[in-house]
This record gives structure tokens, C-alpha cells and sequence, in this order.
């Protein structure tokens, strides 16, 4: 454990930038940087956006050979570090972090995120964290005291307290942390892929994300400023291969599960990373749910962006485009 040693400051980094501008601001006291650094499964991507919002500088991206990064909450997640180097230097060249700190993007399994009720929550995070560190011991595959945990409050369907806790494995987030470091970079904010893409969301009702990144399907509901449901689940198959039936086999108990605690439905749906069977499941969702079915490209806070920026979407890099939209630029 001496990697975490080495790092002091980690517990503060984590997830500095927060979930979403209007999802209670969560930790929004951080920085901002222009530059945002994604480490996915299949990939490795970096944003340089420009003072203007929307504005994307430069971009770049390199696809990983398969089994570099297996992305787990509690198993080694970078088992070719010399891969992931080298696709990272491609990346650098063509985006340099010009000396200033980045975002750092990981896989969705890596942090799991839980939405819990409480009459009460100390506002001090000294006092809150062992609590929610006893509350979370249960429900992790994990020692909870070799984590890091950030959370924030919100309002729930009754108006009553609840807190969204984000917690990773210390050790798991540093070795994302040192192949950037590596190379000479400094991360400053960590954030999961998804979790930088929900500024991208309609405000106005509830909507429903679905996600694919690799085999990782998650599955978000936004309603106003609340984060009703999260899950992301590992999938048989990548998004090119899976069947319509076995994505709504994960949908439907999450829209159900929203309509039992908020005694409201969905009122709209977004996907993104299904590629070319996009326009298939568009057209079943639709016919299934009842409800308008489009791709995360057409939400209405993309139209300000500018068309290299607006094209991130095609090449699946959306929680660039998110990081940005949540005052990244």
C-alpha cells in the first residue's frame, strides 16, 4: 500500500469536480481544468476544450489492445501498464497538458455509487465519513477503510435526506494515477466516465441514460436535481453483440424500481455507446417505453457546441463532452 502512501492528497482529489452542476453542486469548490484525460477499457482519449464553452481546442484518441485494462472494483485493473503507457504518449503528443493539472476519466466498475436515506448527516465530513463508511461496509466487495468516498445530499421523492456516496478501491484509483504520472502528468480530479457525462442531461423532468462502454451497461435516472437510480451492470457481450431482449431485461427493473419510489414515469430516454445497432435499439425502446427515444448527441445542451466538439459523440466520447458542459472549460 505504499502507492497511497505516496499520495497524501487523494482522499481530497477524488472526485473534486462533483456529479452534476445541478445535482446539489457536489464538492463544486474544485477545479476546473481544460483538460480531460478518459482510460477506458477498449481505449484512451484526452480533450483540450478552450475558454469558450464548447470550444474544443484539441482532441485525440488510441484504441488499447484488448485485455489492457479490465475494469474492476476490486481486482488489478491495468494489466499491460506498458500498453496503456504508449497509447497515453500517442494521446500527449497530439493533446499536451501544457504543465496544468488534468481530469482523469476511469471505467464505471471501478467506483461504485449508492443512493442512501438518512434522518440526518453530520455536515462535518470528518464526523459524516465514518458513518457512511459503517453504512457502506455491507454493500462493497471491499475493505471500506482502503477507499476513498465522496458524496452529496439531495432531496428524495418524499422531500426526506439523501446522501449519493462514490467509493473506489484507493489502491485502483492510484494505478490509474501513476501511468498518467508516469508520463509526467498530474491528476487533479477523478471522476467515472458516466458520472461526467450526466451534465449532459435534460434538467426538465426524468431521464433515463443507458450507457455502454466495453461489456458495461449503466443505467441512470436524473429527475430536476436528483439522482434517483444507478446501476451499472456487467453485460455478456459488448454493445455490437448484445440483444435487444438483454438490454431491456437491465432497463425495465430500473424504470420500475423509479416509478415505485417516485411515483412518476420516464419522460425521455438517451443512449449512447451502442454504434452501429444505435438506431435498432432507438427504434425498440420507443415502441417498448412509450416515450421519446433519441441518442445523448441530441440533447439540447449540445447545440452551443462547436462541430469538431459535436463529433466526440460519433466516436463515443461523450463524458468528454460531459466534463466540459459541468464547467470544465
Amino acid at each position: 500500500m505504499s502507492s497511497i502512501a505516496s499520495s497524501p492528497n487523494l482522499e481530497n482529489r477524488f472526485y473534486q469536480n462533483g456529479l452534476v452542476r445541478r445535482i446539489d453542486r457536489w464538492l463544486n469548490v474544485m477545479p476546473h481544468s481544460p483538460l480531460v484525460v478518459e482510460i477506458a477499457s477498449d481505449h484512451v482519449a484526452a480533450a483540450r476544450w478552450g475558454s469558450s464553452r464548447g470550444h474544443l481546442e484539441s482532441c485525440a484518441l488510441e484504441a488499447l489492445q484488448l485485455g489492457s485494462v479490465m475494469p474492476s472494483p476490486v481486482e488489478i485493473n491495468v494489466t499491460q501498464p506498458d500498453a496503456v503507457r504508449s497509447a497515453l504518449r500517442a494521446v500527449f503528443a497530439r493533446v499536451p497538458d501544457r504543465g496544468t493539472p488534468l481530469v482523469l476519466l476511469v471505467p464505471d466498475p471501478v467506483v461504485r455509487v449508492f443512493i442512501l436515506s438518512f434522518d440526518s448527516l453530520p455536515r462535518r465530513a470528518d464526523e459524516a465519513l465514518p458513518l457512511l463508511r459503517w453504512r457502506l461496509k455491507k454493500s462493497v466487495p471491499f475493505d471500506v477503510e482502503e477507499t476513498v468516498i465522496s458524496w452529496m445530499r439531495q432531496a428524495g421523492p418524499q422531500g426526506n435526506l439523501e446522501v449519493v456516496a462514490a467509493i473506489a478501491r484507493k489502491g485502483i484509483i492510484r494505478e490509474y494515477e501513476e501511468i498518467i504520472e508516469s508520463l509526467g502528468g498530474r491528476v487533479s480530479v477523478v471522476l467515472s466516465s458516466t458520472l461526467s457525462t450526466l451534465p449532459l442531461l435534460e434538467e426538465r423532468g426524468a431521464t433515463l441514460l443507458v450507457r455502454v462502454c466495453g461489456k458495461t451497461m449503466t443505467t441512470v435516472v436524473v429527475r430536476g436535481s436528483s439522482l434517483c437510480v444507478y446501476r451499472a451492470t456487467e453485460m455478456p457481450a459488448e454493445a455490437g453483440l448484445l440483444d435487444t431482449q438483454a438490454v431491456l431485461d437491465e432497463i425495465f427493473p430500473a424504470i420500475a424500481y423509479y416509478q415505485d419510489t417516485w411515483g412518476a414515469v420516464v419522460d425521455r430516454v438517451r443512449l449512447a455507446g451502442f454504434g452501429e445497432k444505435e438506431s435498432a435499439f432507438l427504434d425498440v425502446l420507443e415502441q417498448e417505453l412509450k416515450v421519446s427515444v433519441a441518442p445523448l448527441a441530441a440533447v439540447e445542451g449540445t447545440r452551443d457546441l462547436t462541430p469538431p466538439a459535436a463529433d466526440l459523440f460519433h466516436q463515443d466520447l461523450g463524458a468528454l463532452v460531459g466534463w466540459a458542459m459541468n464547467g470544465g472549460a
